[in-house]
């Protein structure tokens, strides 16, 4: 892809990102000192945490962004019913998000933040995930096999959880990776034109 002589940094730990992003055949680096620290007022609207956390990683990158450079952040919520499920802390925790999620729908929010030195944009994609009815055995399996504990609502859609217990997805399946591609490939044609 085209890039118009601009620099892509990418600010993500997340190895699935870094693998999407390559997938669009972007030139990139990666550069994740932010002073941003992950956190957000209570009363904030639960589909809006995404944004704010992308947001803040943006604004908290750790220098001034030179003219031909254009910064990506990206920041993943899993919301089933009322409850934020972030990472994991420990198998116990991974077991409680998996049983939540087991045969309901929840929702995969992405959002992006592109920002060069001078301007930002930042917009998030929604998809919805159905997931079957899962065993204890198959639970068990999947954390102890996959230890899913950099995830958000522990698992990995492309992973074997995903093969087995996922019944249907509205929306995009790489925004539930973590990455919404079609959007960003878009939206950043648009900004660096």
């Amino acid at each position: 892809m085209d890039t118009h002589g601009k620099k892509i940094i990418l600010a993500s730990n997340s190895p699935r990102r870094r693998e999407l992003l390559a997938a669009l055949d972007i030139d990139f680096t990666i550069d994740t000192l932010t002073s941003f620290v992950e956190t957000y007022p209570q009363d904030t609207p639960h589909e809006k945490v995404p944004e704010l956390m992308s947001r803040g990683k943006s604004l908290g990158f750790h220098r001034p962004l030179d003219a031909d450079e254009i910064l990506v952040t990206s920041d993943t919520m899993v919301l089933c019913g009322k409850e934020i499920l972030g990472k994991p802390s420990d198998r116990p925790d991974a077991v409680r998000m998996l049983k939540l999620l087991s045969g309901r729908e929840h929702q995969v929010i992405t959002a992006v933040t592109i920002r060069d030195f001078k301007r930002e944009k930042t917009f998030s994609v929604t998809s919805n995930v159905f997931f079957k009815q899962l065993s204890d055995e198959e639970i068990d399996y999947y954390i102890d096999t996959y230890k899913p504990f950099d995830k958000a609502g522990a698992y990995g859609i492309q992973e074997w959880i995903g093969y087995i217990g996922i019944t249907g997805i509205e929306g995009s399946f790489y925004n539930v990776m973590g990455f919404p591609t079609q959007r960003f490939h878009d939206e950043l044609l648009d900004f660096i034109k």
